[in-house]
């Protein structure tokens, strides 16, 4: 088991987009009210005295769309600033990056991952909701301005769902090729959109990476990335391309995250929701920083065990209470 000092943030739950993996396609989603927010005094308080003394260095900030919440600079550059601070990223969509693409570089956010489904702005409107060319056309912006303004890496997202963009993982895997640039391929998972994904399925990683091997080759990266990618490199590109494979590989014995929710729920494991705690309303409560340690201390001890691969623990009818744009991916 890997040493876990990876905790992945989300800021709010809301996004200006429906991705079609993400939320259920025609429901109405329960967002949470601002005040079950973490402030951004409670979310460095816990930071600075439960995550880090267990060994916390590594941040990336989710959402929803993090871009959403207001003074997200801000937060950057305190989160940035905080001494034992080895590396903080983000996970967007896009959309709003573009104009504010300086500030977070500035403020200390040196990692960025940009959720890019599609290069066809129909495709792009079928799966994330958004009008097309337009949308996809300021999330292209985004990209290009994150690159020019330092972001290295910069890795692009794609969740493959069949029969909708799965044809587009050639021409993906080619914007390695000329940039430094990191695809980073995900298999649909079923959380988010159930009836999606069982009216779809997912592709397996080594079918995408065959697809890839048999155009121009395929070789391994010597590249180490802080998250479960398998990573491999087209010979000769510049950048790499990654494998998420949390359906056909298991990869739990190398899992070193947990997550928190914009409203103080920490959560060990994406795919369980067994031994998930309540943070905010201790903290509110006035709950010691020394007895949120220890609970989150003993959440570690058995982190292994509340495992989708492994036990069943909290998923036995495969149902999930929170959709992904909830728990931040």
């Amino acid at each position: 088991m890997n040493q876990v000092d990876y905790l992945r943030i989300s800021l709010i739950d809301r996004c200006n987009f429906r991705c079609q993996y993400c939320m259920p396609e025609g429901e109405e989603l329960n967002y949470i009210l601002r005040q079950e927010f973490l402030t951004d005094t409670e979310l460095l308080a816990l930071l600075e005295e439960v995550f880090i003394p267990l060994g916390f260095t590594r941040f990336r900030l989710t959402g929803g769309e993090p871009l959403l919440r207001p003074g997200v600079v801000r937060l950057v550059k305190e989160i940035a600033s905080l001494r034992q601070t080895k590396d903080l990223s983000m996970t967007t969509n896009g959309f709003l990056l573009a104009p504010i693409a300086q500030e977070l570089y500035e403020a200390g956010l040196r990692r960025i991952n940009i959720s890019l489904d599609s290069l066809e702005p129909d495709t792009f409107k079928a799966i994330t909701g958004r009008q097309g060319r337009q949308s996809w056309e300021k999330v292209w912006n985004g990209l290009q301005v994150a690159y020019k303004v330092g972001f290295n890496p910069l890795k692009i997202n794609v969740v493959v769902i069949p029969g909708v963009n799965d044809s587009e993982v050639l021409d993906l895997a080619a914007l390695t090729i000329d940039k430094q640039w990191h695809v980073r391929f995900i298999e649909f998972m079923p959380i988010g959109n159930s009836l999606l994904f069982s009216d779809r399925g997912w592709i397996a990683s080594e079918e995408l990476r065959d697809r890839i091997r048999r155009k121009w080759g395929l070789t391994e990266s010597q590249v180490i990335g802080n998250g479960p990618a398998d990573v491999f490199k087209i010979p000769g590109a510049k950048g790499t391309l990654g494998f998420i494979s949390q359906m056909s590989e298991c990869f739990c014995d190398r899992c070193n995250r947990m997550r928190l929710s914009a409203d103080g729920w920490l959560r060990p494991c994406l795919l369980n929701e067994a031994g998930q705690l309540d943070l905010k309303t201790d903290l509110r409560n006035g709950v010691s920083p020394a007895k949120l340690r220890e609970q989150v201390r003993k959440l570690l001890l058995i982190k292994p065990e509340i495992n989708f691969k492994q036990r069943d623990n909290g998923n036995q009818t495969g149902v999930y209470n929170r959709t992904m744009s909830q728990i931040g991916g």
